[in-house]
Order: C-alpha cells, then sequence, then structure tokens
C-alpha cells in the first residue's frame, strides 16, 4: 500500500525544483533499476506491482497496484516498477582522455542517448553548461538505461572550465574539418551544441578546432544531424583510432 503523502512526494520528483529540494530521483523499469542498485546509487525505496527484486529488504519495497502505480509514474505506459534514489554527490571532474561537453542541450531523451553512446564508447566524463537538461529528468534517467550509473556527469560554467582547459577543444559544426580525415587526438573535449542553436558564439569562441560530418546525398539539402546522431558518428571515429 502507498499512502497519499508518498504518492504526492514522488510525484514531484517529476519536478527539478523537487528533485533538488529532497535530493531524490526516479528511476523505472526493471533494467534500469537493476543497473543502478548494482551501482553506487543509493535506493530509498522501490515500489513495484510484483514482487520481485528479492535481494531487497522489505522495509525498503512496496508491492503496489498498477492504479498506484501509474500515479506515480512518469511514463505514458508506465512498467511494473519504480524506484527513488537519493541524488549522490558530483565527482571530481576527470582530466583525461575524451570528454564530452554539452552546451545547452535541452532534449531530455537526446542527453540520456548521449550518455549511453559514452557509456558504450567507454567515454568516461561528462561536463554539462548549467542550461542543460537536468540528469536526473526521469526522462533523461529512462534513456540512459542504466549509463547513469557509469558515466561521471558535472554541471558548471561551461565557458570558464573551457578557457582554464589546456587540451585541445573539439566542436561539431556545418563547416569544418572534416572529421574522417582530420587527425583526432586522443586526450581532449569535444562539444556538442544545442539542438537548434549549435554551439552558442562564446562556447564557439574557444574551440581550438572545428570539425564536420560531412553530407553524401546528392543533394545536400539536410540541414543538420540530431545531436545525439552526430555524437555517435563523432566518438566512434574517435575511438577507432585506437585500433
Amino acid at each position: 500500500m502507498v499512502s497519499k503523502n508518498q504518492i504526492k512526494l514522488i510525484s514531484s520528483l517529476h519536478q527539478k525544483k523537487y528533485r533538488l529540494a529532497h535530493q531524490l530521483f526516479i528511476a523505472e523499469g526493471v533494467k534500469g533499476i537493476d543497473e543502478l542498485l548494482r551501482s553506487n546509487f543509493e535506493l530509498q525505496h522501490l515500489y513495484s506491482t510484483v514482487d520481485d527484486f528479492k535481494t531487497i529488504p522489505l522495509t525498503q519495497k512496496t508491492v503496489i497496484s498498477d492504479a498506484d502505480l501509474k500515479k506515480i509514474s512518469a511514463l505514458t505506459t508506465p512498467n511494473t516498477c519504480l524506484a527513488v534514489f537519493k541524488i549522490p554527490k558530483e565527482r571530481t571532474i576527470l582530466n583525461e582522455g575524451i570528454t564530452v561537453a554539452l552546451d545547452t542541450i535541452r532534449d531530455p531523451g537526446n542527453m540520456g542517448t548521449i550518455l549511453r553512446l559514452c557509456d558504450w564508447f567507454g567515454i568516461k566524463q561528462v561536463i554539462c553548461s548549467k542550461e542543460t537538461v537536468d540528469l536526473y529528468n526521469p526522462k533523461v534517467v529512462q534513456a540512459t538505461m542504466g549509463s547513469i550509473a557509469r558515466v561521471n556527469v558535472n554541471y558548471l560554467d561551461l565557458k570558464e572550465y573551457l578557457k582554464a582547459t589546456k587540451l585541445p577543444v573539439l566542436g561539431t559544426f556545418m563547416e569544418g574539418d572534416i572529421l574522417y580525415s582530420t587527425e583526432l587526438p586522443t586526450e581532449g573535449i569535444v562539444i556538442l551544441g544545442n539542438e537548434a542553436n549549435g554551439i552558442s558564439p562564446e562556447i564557439e569562441a574557444l574551440v581550438t578546432q572545428k570539425i564536420t560530418i560531412p553530407r553524401f546525398g546528392d543533394l545536400q539539402q539536410t540541414e543538420s544531424l540530431n545531436v545525439a546522431t552526430a555524437a555517435a558518428i563523432v566518438l566512434s571515429e574517435c575511438k577507432r583510432r585506437v585500433f
């Protein structure tokens, strides 16, 4: 049984201000929750319509009805379970290998997919501008499919971070050095820009190398690539060269 107060609290976590106030976030679905349970994230409580997750103490889980799950879920079609986790403190920024920097990424699906791509390609660090969508937005958490537990994410003043770095700074643009014929560093920062406006002018001024993914279509009328798609291509090319 889930109380009205619990429903009210969990539903409030759909909004950033309440996540910050309570230092809690939600995750949904067996796979995503299982990934977080096997990480350093601390479980506050698990709500499920079936009695799975046998290793979770009875004091930390509640079997609820489908109707109650729908009340607390952020999904249009709820899964069988929802878990509330504590938001951990940000970890120390890593200054090694390739770092992905997000300049005002707004779409939760793009954000989550980029984190999953970073996990796939072994990118351990993602730096986000303060205007980038919240890491603990339920749609971001859902889209990462558990990768949120394995990628170090920090929010900061992106301009000041780039001004202070000694690493090469690569930016994705419509015009630049062709990705496939350009020597890419083994250590550096790859900036991905806003879905509608690309990399902002103040961040562009700090880019040391502009790269582009060439168009191969006959008409070449496609205006741009989805930012997550661009991330997949760039990260794949960065990692391909280590073989």
